[in-house]
């Protein structure tokens, strides 16, 4: 892989882009859902299979002055720890979204929404060319699709701007570290950092198509909940507690006064 950013030599531009996509790959390791350490193995030129071997993918594109799209794909083991979450079937560009945001990072950039995406369309979405970096633990597979383009475009917006701060600051500064920082601690359980929906729900009613379509403003609705009954806590659909509604800086809010058990929920 040979990238040219900007006026930068050749050999100064392989030697960036090379250390930018380590600290990227670095960065997804650090935080991508796993049951221990990824260690980052060595780059190699994306191609069609290059998907195949996984069992899920998320992908995301670059925002601001950087361009291109970068892709997170993952093992079967993250793929059913996932559908099988006990708190209900959990959304995989969710899980995948930290890990994407950590490698736009280490790159100076910021990227979009994450969106889960088919095997056989990820390589396509994604862009020719691109690079692949393994990210592999014991039990666990995955791996790091960054489009050629970005880096381009991140060497090139990292040009200017260095180009500004020297203009701008013309003393000396201690140089950047790209991927010098220390991975945070893991020891995480597979699903730790991954995003979910939480609901308070005060009560629940049935009603005919006929009166809800009656439903004018000032219409009250009786709950099947008494006055001064605990509120349900439910996070993707499932309850996990309960506690009472609170006022807090004007806002409502709700004390948990009760986790309820595996069994309870269900």
């Amino acid at each position: 892989m040979t990238i040219t950013p900007g006026a930068l030599p050749a050999s100064e531009a392989a030697q960036h882009n090379g250390a930018a996509l380590a600290a990227a790959a670095s960065a997804v390791a650090s935080v991508l859902p796993s049951t221990s350490p990824l260690q980052v193995g060595a780059p190699s030129p994306g191609t069609l299979g290059s998907a195949m071997a996984y069992a899920g993918a998320a992908l995301a594109s670059f925002e601001g002055a950087v361009s291109g799209n970068v892709a997170v794909v993952v093992g079967q083991e993250l793929v059913d720890a996932l559908a099988n979450s006990p708190l209900g079937s959990l959304d995989l560009a969710a899980a995948v979204q930290p890990a994407l945001d950590a490698a736009a990072q280490a790159l100076g950039a910021r990227v979009g929404a994450a969106r889960t995406v088919p095997l056989d369309l990820v390589v396509n979405d994604l862009g020719h060319p691109f690079t692949v970096v393994p990210l592999q633990a014991p039990g666990t597979s995955a791996a790091l699709f960054l489009q050629d383009e970005a880096l381009v475009s991140a060497a090139q917006a990292a040009q200017v701007a260095a180009e500004a701060a020297a203009t701008a600051a013309p003393a000396a500064t201690a140089p950047a570290q790209v991927g010098g920082t220390t991975p945070a601690p893991r020891g995480l359980e597979l699903l730790h950092g991954v995003i979910m929906d939480v609901t308070v729900e005060l009560g629940r009613t049935r009603m005919s198509v006929r009166d809800l379509l009656a439903l004018t403003p000032g219409t009250v609705l009786e709950l099947d909940r008494a006055a001064g009954s605990p509120a349900d806590l439910l996070v993707n659909g499932r309850l996990i507690a309960r506690g009472e509604v609170v006022v807090v800086d004007e806002d409502f809010g709700l004390r948990v006064t009760e986790i309820v058990d595996e069994s309870a929920a269900g």
